[in-house]
C-alpha cells in the first residue's frame, strides 16, 4: 500500500483506496477488531449494478437494505457504520456512502459548497480538510469503481489505522493534517 502524509497536527484525517469491495470489507474488519470507534469510520463506493440483478435500497426503521450484486457487503457495513445514504452524483453515478461522511456530502449538498469543478462528494471530501488535487484523484477512483475508506481523529489514531490497513491489500492510504481537517475549506 503506498502511503503519503502531510503535517501532523492534532485532528487529521486518512482516506485509503480499495480496488474491491473485499478489499474494503478486510479493511473495515481489521478496524473494528483492532477497536477503532467505527463512528469516525466512512466508506463510500460506485454502485456497480448489473442488467442481471435487481439492485434496490429500502429503509427499515433505522437502517437501510441493500440488495443486488454486493448485497452482503454494503448490508454488513450499514450494520457496523453509523449513518448511511444512496446518492446519485452526476458525472459519477449512484454512489454509496456509510458513515459520518453521510453529513459530510449533506451539509455540502444545503450548504451549496460544490463549486471549482468537484461533486458533491468532493466537497464533503473537502469538508474533511483534504486538498483539492486529492479530492479529484478520489473522485476518480469511485468513477472507476474502487472504494474509499475514510477516518478522522487524532495523529495517533489515524496513524495507527494507517497501520492496521497496510495489510489489508489497499492501493494507497493517504494522512491528512491541519487546521482545515474537519473545517470545511476548499
Amino acid at each position: 500500500m503506498k502511503s503519503k502524509e502531510t503535517n501532523r497536527s492534532e485532528t487529521q484525517a486518512l482516506v485509503a483506496v480499495y480496488g474491491t469491495h473485499d478489499g474494503a470489507e478486510a479493511g473495515v474488519k481489521e478496524l473494528q477488531r483492532a477497536g477503532v470507534d467505527m463512528r469516525t469510520l466512512s466508506i463510500i463506493g460506485k454502485d456497480t449494478h448489473t442488467d442481471e440483478h435487481v439492485v434496490g435500497y429500502y429503509n427499515t426503521g433505522d437502517r437501510m437494505k441493500y440488495w443486488g450484486r454486493a448485497g452482503a457487503f454494503w448490508g454488513g457495513l450499514w450494520g457496523l457504520l453509523f449513518g448511511s445514504a444512496m446518492f446519485v452524483i452526476p458525472g459519477i453515478g449512484p454512489v454509496l456512502v456509510a458513515g459520518p461522511m453521510v453529513a459530510g456530502i449533506v451539509g455540502a449538498l444545503e450548504g451549496a459548497l460544490v463549486v471549482g469543478g468537484i461533486t458533491a462528494v468532493g466537497a464533503g471530501l473537502a469538508g474533511m480538510g483534504i486538498p483539492k488535487n486529492s479530492v479529484i484523484e478520489y473522485e476518480l477512483a469511485i468513477r472507476t469503481d474502487k472504494y474509499l475508506l475514510m477516518l478522522t481523529g487524532t495523529a495517533a489514531e489515524v496513524h495507527r489505522a494507517r497501520s492496521i490497513l497496510e495489510s489489508t491489500g489497499g492501493e494507497s492510504a493517504a494522512i491528512y493534517a491541519g487546521e482545515a481537517v474537519g473545517a470545511g475549506a476548499l
